[in-house]
């Protein structure tokens, strides 16, 4: 990420580069873009004008629905937002570089859930294997985790990818329940594409069952 950072002008415009690529056809208004890329609201408009002036992203109106403070009534309300601009020349090599490239080196995402304690199993699938149709893009195994640093290293990558993760977190007997229920969650996990990170000693030959 610090690399990427330094090549394309800085983490944050890579963040947000990543934000639009990665959700080409949602508009964004400047909070949206400072919330999901965790900075400021100033620097994240900074940024994206400065996308804006590469043509990168472009500003149009858009519909968006909100909830109306008194009533609690969904309402739909116009307004200005930007986008991906899908004709930009280099689309193509700007996912290659920072979406479909390893951007996520195993070992990193390993060294940010360590810290959660012993974790017997940990997964990846989803985004981190570029597979879209996966459920989850990461699977957590163990007792006594700490969850409240597995949220917050969950909203940190959030906020490096530009999208959000989807995530589950078992106790090892709950999990082993789940497998012989044949719960479809983790068959949705394991009977198609994902990569095993960590797999200690009961899980090393882990398979679901047939």
């Amino acid at each position: 990420m610090e690399i990427l950072g330094k090549l394309l002008g800085g983490i944050q415009r890579v963040k947000i580069m990543r934000l639009f690529l990665l959700n080409p056809d949602q508009g964004f208004e400047a909070d949206q873009i400072a919330e999901r890329s965790r900075m400021q609201v100033p620097m994240a408009r900074r940024v994206t004008n400065q996308l804006a002036a590469m043509t990168l992203v472009k500003k149009k109106a858009f519909t968006k629905e909100v909830v109306h403070g008194r009533t609690g009534k969904v309402m739909k309300k116009r307004v200005q937002g930007w986008f991906l601009n899908p004709e930009f020349p280099y689309i193509l090599e700007l996912k290659q570089l920072l979406i479909e490239g390893d951007f996520f080196k195993h070992a990193d995402l390993v060294k940010r859930f360590r810290p959660a304690g012993r974790i017997q199993f940990l997964v990846v699938s989803g985004i981190f294997i570029q597979n879209s149709e996966s459920r989850l893009d990461v699977l957590i195994v163990g007792d006594h985790l700490k969850r409240t640093h597995i949220q917050k290293a969950i909203s940190v990558l959030e906020s490096e990818l530009g999208k959000e993760l989807v995530y589950a977190v078992f106790d090892v007997a709950d999990f082993n329940y789940r497998v012989s229920m044949y719960d479809k969650l983790l068959r949705d996990v394991f009977d198609f594409p994902h990569e095993r990170l960590i797999a200690l000693k009961d899980f090393s030959t882990f398979s679901m069952p047939s």
